[in-house]
């Protein structure tokens, strides 16, 4: 996804492969020691661990059993916590990995945020737990890294759902969006991006995202977006030719370098009334495209 962003009395466009939220919920410390509410939290989440990745110890959480799999990526300062109403819902397998730098999994020591590099991740997560077959959802940036793992293990993937998913950020356009926020004013571009990306959001979305994003410093955002720019999953998406779905929210495939404008012929889902983060602000609505999307795979 693209936004269109006000700076300097000029117009520039900004890649909205950025969310934030690097803060885990605690909310199950605070619970009391009862039994139906210990229940609540087993049943939410199931199971944590860490697994040993490329780049350091990598945060997951797997929730329910059976069924195909289903695996979820989340986007730039996000964590497993913008998945826990879908995990929460499926009454299938699902698991959701925190990114390297994210959440509870370790930093990266040479702030290395490669697309690929994450997908040596995400193939880490894989191996670890067996998955044979599964289907991968991803969001923004975690959208990016699951079709580069479509594009390079096609035969693994039985589904790829994106929502809000960048296509190619063309370079004349990337080149002075990056040097606005290496410059001195990082933080009024950041914060206008973030006003235009939080339009239509929950309160409690909007406090989500400004308190991750309060946390990320300039290096490690700035580091984020170039690698994001730099990517180019046209030729990944393309080659997995398994089921796939494209979730936005509308307006989005008028922007330049929209994925679903890159492929037309794939399915595509508006959801409208809502920010960047569909899953968190419509849960409901989001979850019923997943129910769908499910169907259609298990067709295949």
């Amino acid at each position: 996804m693209y936004l269109l962003i006000k700076n300097s009395g000029r117009l520039i466009i900004l890649i909205a492969a950025i969310s934030c939220n690097n803060d885990k919920n605690q909310s199950s410390n605070n619970l009391k020691n009862t039994t139906m509410e210990n229940t609540i939290v087993e049943k939410h989440i199931q199971k944590t661990e860490r697994i040993t990745g490329p780049a350091g110890k990598i945060h997951i959480e797997q929730h329910g059993e059976g069924g195909t799999p289903i695996l979820f990526i989340h986007s730039f300062g996000g964590s497993t916590e913008h998945w826990t109403n879908q995990m929460k819902h499926l009454q299938t397998k699902t698991v959701a990995m925190d990114l390297r730098g994210h959440g509870n999994s370790e930093t990266p020591a040479n702030n290395d945020y490669a697309i690929e590099s994450q997908v040596k991740d995400l193939e880490a997560v894989v191996n670890s737990l067996g998955l044979d077959k599964f289907i991968l959802a991803g969001h923004s940036m975690g959208g990016s890294v699951a079709i580069a793992y479509a594009g390079k293990h096609p035969d693994k993937i039985a589904g790829l759902l994106l929502t809000g998913t960048p296509g190619k950020m063309p370079a004349e356009q990337a080149k002075p969006i990056i040097t606005s926020l290496e410059s001195d004013k990082y933080k009024m571009v950041m914060n206008d991006y973030m006003k235009k990306l939080l339009t239509n959001a929950k309160s409690e979305t909007i406090k989500m995202e400004t308190e991750g994003m309060n946390k990320l410093d300039k290096e490690k955002s700035v580091s984020i977006i170039k690698e994001s720019f730099a990517y180019d999953p046209l030729p990944a998406f393309k080659k997995y030719t398994g089921p796939k779905l494209i979730v936005d929210i509308a307006g989005m495939e008028a922007q330049p370098g929209s994925l679903h404008n890159a492929f037309p012929e794939v399915p595509y889902n508006i959801v409208s009334g809502t920010s960047h983060w569909i899953q968190l602000d419509k849960p409901e609505e989001f979850n019923k495209i997943v129910d769908e999307f499910l169907k259609v795979v298990e067709k295949k």
